[in-house]
């Protein structure tokens, strides 16, 4: 035998390169978040279009509903500040300010329709009023989005009686009053939703407040 003796260490296995992993984990959550991404924006654009008809057929049977169920319904555009039958250049229709025009079956008009909000209990109440543009008269309201405090607040939208007491009644502006009234200006609010059916209150006397006079101008020049 040799006189020499061979020592053998344990065989080092390869150090990781940390520069390779974290390149492969930065490529990996990359790829999933456009992948996420892209399957987001395919699934955005294949349910946008149901959703807008879905709103537009919202806001059609809401504009009905307050204006009693006229025979025909004409759309009318803001264009810089006055009233158009024509629209403005380069906006969606559905998110065009307009008013809608009812029509009874003889060509005759029988009240005008708006969307408008204001800030209620929990967050925004949204409505669709009705009203005469000539007298400011309302024809209904019909509520299109609260989230109000379930039981109370959300009788605006639930309570046929609470929305039945508007139907007639002046907004010249119009008044809440807690106890039952027989004046033209004021309507009965909501026993323990007296801020809900004040936001209501604030919607009605906003819209009417703002459009009436786009629509006397609007005639006033003749309706073209």
């Amino acid at each position: 035998m040799s006189g020499h003796e061979h020592s053998h260490g344990a065989s080092s296995s390869p150090t990781p390169d940390a520069g390779s992993s974290t390149a492969r984990l930065l490529f990996t959550l990359a790829f999933f978040g456009a992948l996420g991404g892209g399957i987001l924006a395919y699934t955005y654009q294949k349910t946008l279009p149901p959703i807008r008809k879905f709103a537009a057929e919202k806001v059609e049977v809401a504009v009905k509903e307050v204006l009693g169920g006229p025979a025909k319904l004409d759309t009318l555009y803001l264009v810089a500040g006055k009233l158009s039958r024509t629209p403005p250049a380069g906006v969606d229709l559905l998110d065009a300010e307009k008013v809608f025009m009812g029509l009874n079956a003889n060509g005759e008009r029988i009240g005008v329709a708006v969307e408008d909000a204001a800030p209620g209990f929990a967050n925004d109440v949204r409505l669709m009023v009705g009203f005469n543009p000539t007298t400011g008269a309302l024809t209904g309201f019909k509520v299109l989005a609260q989230s109000e405090t379930p039981g109370l607040g959300d009788k605006i939208e639930r309570d046929t009686v609470f929305q039945n007491r508007f139907i007639g009644k002046l907004a010249n502006p119009l008044k809440g009053d807690k106890n039952p009234t027989t004046d033209p200006s004021t309507v009965q609010t909501i026993t323990g939703a007296t801020i809900t059916s004040k936001a209501v209150i604030k919607v009605i006397n906003k819209a009417v407040g703002t459009w009436k006079p786009r629509f006397e101008a609007y005639e006033k020049e003749g309706g073209k």
